[in-house]
């Protein structure tokens, strides 16, 4: 437990100053870009703080350009594993529900963060992708989690179709983002944390402009993340692309 006393009392410690200064100028200027700095670096120092190392490859094929990044969920820790090690600002696919937190929720409202409802309504599907729409017009870029929710035993789950539609309304490139480790480090339903080294893969970017179908580029989103996972969180061997 002493590894997640730690990167909570980090985050908490840290994020007082931050939101004590960065929000109020974030609201004067209208420039994210000092609060958005800061909260990349305190998720960076907690993680080193866990002992938590991240080991990066790929990251030469994300395009300098606005992109939206698909990564598979395996932890809570995820988050803070990945968001700091993308090369540009980007907005996140949330949880409304955390949207409401107090200073928390005004942060990320003033980042452009895209809520997202779990009602399963196709008109709460299509808002999240008119304001995800909206978000990539303005030159900032979009994270999310197409499984929708972290898996239990790290095997990849079925993906949403929001991401996909936002990604061939846009044409935004998606650039599929592997990550594995973090699975063994903080399960789902556990507050403990175990130092140890988590994986990220960058993947080449694919141009939704070259699928005929949201199915297809989900597909090679798909093939992409997964190999780039070790072959036990496969979901369906049978049905991956041959790799050693």
């Amino acid at each position: 437990m002493l590894s997640a006393l730690t990167i909570v009392l980090a985050y908490v410690v840290l994020a007082l100053p931050a939101a004590a200064i960065g929000i109020p100028w974030a609201m004067l200027t209208g420039n994210i870009s000092l609060l958005y700095r800061w909260s990349m670096w305190i998720l960076r120092t907690g993680v080193k703080l866990a002992r938590i190392r991240v080991q990066v490859e790929g990251r030469e094929l994300i395009p300098a350009r606005t992109c939206i990044f698909m990564s598979n969920h395996v932890s809570n820790l995820d988050p803070p594993i990945l968001y700091p090690e993308l090369p540009f600002r980007t907005a996140f696919f949330i949880k409304r529900s955390l949207i409401k937190i107090p200073i928390l929720g005004l942060g990320m409202r003033l980042a452009n963060f895209v809520p997202v409802d779990r009602d399963g309504r196709l008109e709460s599907a299509r808002e999240s992708v008119r304001a995800g729409s909206k978000v990539l017009a303005s030159g900032v870029s979009i994270s999310t989690f197409p499984e929708g929710t972290r898996s239990r035993d790290g095997r990849l789950l079925t993906f949403k179709k929001g991401p996909f539609y936002l990604a061939m309304e846009s044409g935004a490139p998606v650039v599929p983002v592997s990550i594995w480790g973090s699975e063994h480090m903080m399960t789902k339903g556990s507050l403990r944390i175990k130092p140890g080294t988590a994986h990220l893969a960058f993947h080449q970017a694919l141009d939704p402009k070259q699928f005929a179908t949201r199915e297809e580029l989900m597909v090679a989103v798909r093939a992409a993340i997964t190999s780039g996972l070790p072959r036990w969180m496969w979901a369906d061997e049978a049905a991956q692309p041959n790799r050693p």
